[in-house]
C-alpha cells in the first residue's frame, strides 16, 4: 500500500443504514474517491482525461472486514497490482484512522478509453512508466 492515503475522510451520520454502521454505497463512493488520486499519482490527470481519454471501471470486489460507525475517521491506502497497456489493476485499503484496523478491501480493473470512439486505447508511455515505478518500489 502507499505511504499516504489516497483518500481521508469522516463517516457521517446520514452515511450509515438502519443498522447504524456505514452503508455500502459510501464504501464504494470512498473507494472512488482514492481511485482518483491514484490516477492522479500515475499521471491519469483530471487535465488528460478532459484530453478526451476516460476510464471504466470493469471489475470491483470488495470484502468487507469490520464496520464502520458515525464518527470514525477513515483513510484509504492503495497499491497497483498490475498494468498493461490498455488496463490496470489495483487495490484499495481502507482503515480506521484511529485504530488501524482495516475496514474494507476493494480490488479493482480499469481499461483506457478514447472517448470519441468509445475503445480502449493504450495509456500514454508516460503513465505506463510511472505505473512501472510503482510496481518496482
Amino acid at each position: 500500500m502507499t505511504d499516504n492515503p489516497t483518500y481521508r475522510g469522516t463517516v457521517y451520520p446520514w452515511h450509515c443504514d438502519h443498522v447504524g454502521h456505514m452503508n455500502v454505497m459510501w464504501y464504494v463512493g470512498k473507494f472512488d474517491e482514492a481511485t482518483w488520486n491514484l490516477f492522479r499519482q500515475l499521471g491519469i490527470t483530471s487535465g488528460h482525461l478532459r484530453g478526451g481519454f476516460g476510464m471504466a471501471a470493469v471489475q470491483q470486489n470488495i470484502t468487507y472486514k469490520r464496520e464502520l460507525l458515525a464518527g470514525d475517521t477513515v483513510e484509504v491506502h492503495s497499491r497497483l497490482l498490475e498494468i498493461r497497456e490498455k488496463v490496470i489493476r489495483f487495490v484499495h485499503e481502507m482503515r480506521n484512522a484511529e485504530t488501524g484496523e482495516v475496514a474494507a478491501l476493494c480490488e479493482l480493473t480499469g481499461v483506457h478509453m478514447d472517448r470519441s470512439t468509445r475503445r480502449s486505447c493504450p495509456f500514454p508511455d508516460a503513465v505506463l512508466a510511472a505505473a512501472r515505478e510503482a510496481l518496482a518500489a
